[in-house]
């Protein structure tokens, strides 16, 4: 019948696990909007996209009266898009501020913490299960710095990196060890206390 997706909660990415298991093509990626497409004509309500939305974004309605209720549901949502739209490990970079070229970061690593993390779009997650930046650095020295930049296989050699996404841990100018994986906010826990390990 119909796909509806919460917007407050998706981070709208063309890596969209929907997209990619919708068997009719109702959920596409359009280029020129640079958003994800519904078309409902196409939608058979199979609930492959449903079940594929780690965050729980894409709803799947089968008659009128369920497409209306779950119309509803994401209208009354509390959560607002600005919430969600914050930079955060493993996901979308947002913000140039954190941006930097594969030719800069000899130059960014400081005489504090710098933290560099090191991401493709194959390890791109979702916004709303990541963990946020602000978290990671929240005890950390004032003048700690964090990075995100595209990896490729020369910074993969140098570092010895085999998962990405991959933080570079870096104390007075010197490299001290790495964290490989993704670690979604339910890690949360594990991911700060292998930094702090790492750091301290």
């Amino acid at each position: 019948m119909a796909v509806l997706i919460n917007f407050k909660i998706c981070d709208n990415a063309k890596e969209c696990g929907g997209i990619e298991v919708c068997p009719t093509g109702a959920l596409s990626w359009d280029e020129e909007k640079e958003t994800i497409q519904i078309d409902n004509e196409k939608c058979i309500s199979c609930g492959a996209c449903e079940k594929n939305c780690p965050v729980g974004a894409i709803l799947v309605a089968h008659d009128d009266a369920e497409y209306k209720a779950k119309k509803e549901e994401i209208e009354k949502d509390p959560r607002a898009i600005k919430d969600l739209l914050v930079d955060r490990y493993g996901a979308t970079p947002l913000s140039e501020f954190f941006m930097i070229s594969k030719e800069d970061m000899d130059s960014k690593i400081g005489s504090g913490i710098t933290l560099i993390e090191c991401y493709d779009d194959e390890s791109i997650q979702c916004l709303l299960k990541s963990i946020p930046l602000k978290d990671i650095t929240a005890g950390m020295p004032k003048d700690t710095m964090f990075y995100k930049v595209e990896s490729d296989d020369e910074i993969k050699e140098k570092y010895n990196i085999s998962e990405l996404p991959a933080l570079l841990i870096f104390k007075n100018k010197k490299y001290l060890d790495k964290i490989s994986g993704y670690y979604d906010t339910l890690q949360k826990e594990e991911f700060m206390e292998k930094l702090n390990k790492i750091i301290n």
